[in-house]
């Protein structure tokens, strides 16, 4: 299931390659579409040449499509599908000064590139300013810039996330106000460009992809996204086999012994009630409800925390099991089950027979927050393996 990891399946050589063949494509479809000369750009913002506002919108509606129509497939992991973090004020202004560099340019970085490639004197001037102004904001930020560089910080924020909708309802909204924006963009060039009308041939063709776009968007909305079930089905074999052979079940000695480790960071999620919570839980762990795991935002945060364990606490190993495979079905990684729940924490420290007895009573400190040495030389079967989460990347400039 895309997206793939490239690296891993060609090495980095290959994966460069494939980088190179994009690279080139790209800006040769940027140079068709005439982005290459600074007028042409720059008649965008006087409303003669809307060019780069109906090839921009293609692009983004047409991968936009794609993207939700795999997803709703099983073709592709929209969640693990790299997309910027969102810096609301810090964009808006350095929207503002990409815009205005634009206009005055009659470049954006990407096109600057293309035109210094066909070897247009504008272009090379530009691609320097923009490597000068790269390198001025590169030694100035951390004594300027920083605080407000980093501010409003709203993570993967899309506009589903913004609108509390179901993806499919966006992909139709965003091609409708496309198609919109290239009827009237054509009306405006036919008006102030003095462009005349295209050709029948032209007009067909158009008609007929947007109404094939259109059709491509209401499946999208009809068959929506993939369920946590139907990501679950999707998950190879051996994964969901973990929890039927009880590999994901740990003991509770070696979760204390994780928990006392200084290899990793571990996470103790409580999902019993708060009442039960709070008559007796083990040290440092968290009581939250199942239904917190329903935010996305939340998932994110998991599957992106590098050297995190996860362990699940319940009352019975059935609820926990359920918990894990919601979490598994999104690609939560390092996530094991105390193997008993809470009460087979309690029974095992409570009776477990030691070379070295706890001298005196066993008291709720030592049940809630036992000392690690006192099992020491328990043997045990260790099931926990960190498996390291990958960072993100990407971006266009």
């Amino acid at each position: 299931m895309a997206p793939f990891a490239l690296t891993e399946m060609f090495g980095q050589a290959g994966f460069f390659g494939i980088v190179f063949v994009i690279g080139i494509g790209f800006g040769s479809t940027l140079e068709m579409s005439g982005f290459g000369d600074s007028r042409k750009l720059a008649a965008q913002f006087y409303f003669k040449d809307l060019t780069v506002l109906k090839v921009m919108f293609t692009a983004i509606i047409t991968a936009m499509t794609l993207i939700f129509l795999t997803s709703s497939l099983g073709l592709l992991d929209y969640d693990d599908v790299w997309v910027n973090t969102t810096y609301l004020l810090p964009g808006i202004v350095g929207g503002l000064i990409m815009g205005v560099g634009f206009v005055i340019g009659g470049f954006c970085p990407g096109t600057s590139l293309v035109a210094m490639a066909s070897l247009k004197l504008d272009g090379l001037l530009f691609v320097l300013g923009v490597t000068f102004g790269i390198f001025i904001f590169g030694e100035t930020i951390d004594s300027t810039f920083a605080i407000f560089w980093n501010s409003g910080n709203m993570g993967r924020f899309t506009l589903q996330d913004w609108l509390g909708v179901d993806a499919g309802i966006v992909v139709l909204l965003v091609v409708i106000m496309a198609l919109g924006m290239f009827y009237g963009g054509e009306i405006i060039e036919e008006k102030l460009g003095g462009k005349t009308g295209m050709r029948k041939s032209a007009k067909t063709f158009k008609l007929v992809s947007a109404g094939g776009l259109l059709l491509v968007a209401l499946f999208v909305l009809v068959s929506g996204q993939p369920t946590v079930d139907e990501k679950w089905s999707r998950l190879p074999r051996e994964t969901r086999q973990k929890l039927v052979k009880k590999a994901v079940f740990v003991e509770p000695v070696e979760m204390l012994s994780v928990i006392k480790g200084r290899n990793t960071k571990p996470v103790l999620f409580d999902i019993r009630a708060e009442d039960r919570f709070n008559l007796f839980h083990i040290t440092d762990s968290e009581n939250v409800s199942i239904e917190s795991f329903d935010s996305q935002e939340v998932i994110r945060q998991l599957k992106t925390a590098s050297n995190n364990v996860y362990f699940i606490i319940s009352d019975n190993e059935a609820t926990a099991s359920e918990l894990w495979k919601t979490l598994a079905a999104q690609k939560v990684s390092n996530i094991y089950i105390l193997e008993g729940g809470i009460n087979g924490w309690i029974d095992y420290f409570s009776h477990h027979k030691l070379k070295e007895p706890i001298v005196g009573a066993m008291d709720d400190i030592q049940l809630t927050n036992p000392d690690i040495y006192h099992y020491r030389d328990v043997k045990f079967t260790p099931k926990v393996k960190l498996t390291k989460v990958k960072a993100g990347g990407g971006g266009c400039g």
